[in-house]
């Protein structure tokens, strides 16, 4: 599979994501995201996966969008809805996926990139990163998701806090209000993630899907709605799926499960 923006590599149970336009920032323009789509796509209809992991190249993962592009985009409506369209189906994609999705923060992490990264189930970041949301240092308002995944992730004032001043934090602030699973030095960020991803890749694909359906979905409605959907999806899960009960077998015989493929 031929890209021009990023770089795409699947071996070993993970599929690798790195966007490739370091001298602008990694920006998320049309081009990009229609790659982005593609890429996901692959990974999603490749059986071998179970986990991907995305980055940014040079020093960010992703300034956000091409702000000199969305002047055309703004001159033509119906251009700019398509574009809409596709960065939502992109991170929508990625979060009803049955892979894991961790996103190995870099850099710089703003607007368009920080939407990105909070549709991903992981997020580990360096320390020396910076993070933000940005729009409104710009008169922009967030289109992919920004002003929905924030508020849910970190709480309704920090969330504000950051979209209304355009601050940006470190990873290691990041972290210390949950926008961020880790902060991790710098050097060893792709050691980290890595050894993360080898630790994903050794639980039940079924439970790991299955978890992140539960958590997502659950999101998407009121807490009544998705406790009544966990009962039903942890019913069928339990009494249908051969993992369920390898891991109670192994755990009765003081052995490591040994799920399916």
């Amino acid at each position: 599979m031929m890209f021009e923006r990023i770089g795409y590599a699947a071996a070993g149970g993970r599929a690798d994501i790195t966007i490739q336009r370091p001298e602008r920032m990694n920006p998320l323009d049309w081009s990009t995201v229609k790659e982005l789509r593609r890429a996901v796509a692959a990974a999603e209809n490749d059986p071998a996966l179970r986990a991907v992991v995305v980055t940014g190249s040079g020093r960010a993962f992703s300034a956000g969008g091409d702000l000199e592009g969305y002047l055309s985009l703004y001159r033509d409506a119906e251009a700019f809805a398509g574009f809409l369209e596709d960065f939502f189906q992109l991170l929508d994609a990625i979060e009803r996926s049955r892979l894991v999705y961790v996103a190995a923060i870099n850099g710089f992490c703003v607007a368009g990139g920080l939407e990105f990264m909070l549709a991903c189930d992981l997020a580990i970041a360096a320390r020396e990163a910076k993070i933000g949301d940005g729009h409104l240092n710009f008169g922009q308002l967030p289109g992919a998701g920004g002003s929905q995944r924030l508020p849910r992730a970190i709480g309704v004032q920090r969330a504000k806090h950051l979209m209304l001043t355009g601050r940006l934090i470190d990873g290691v602030e990041a972290e210390r209000i949950g926008l961020v699973a880790e902060a991790v030095p710098a050097a060893d960020l792709a050691a980290h993630v890595d050894a993360l991803v080898a630790g994903l890749l050794e639980r039940s694909r079924a439970g790991v899907a299955g978890m992140k359906h539960l958590v997502n979905e659950g999101l998407r409605g009121s807490a009544a709605d998705g406790l009544r959907m966990e009962i039903d999806f942890v019913h069928r899960y339990a009494t249908t799926h051969p993992d369920a009960t390898e891991g109670l077998v192994a755990f009765q015989e003081k052995r490591r499960p040994r799920f399916g493929a």
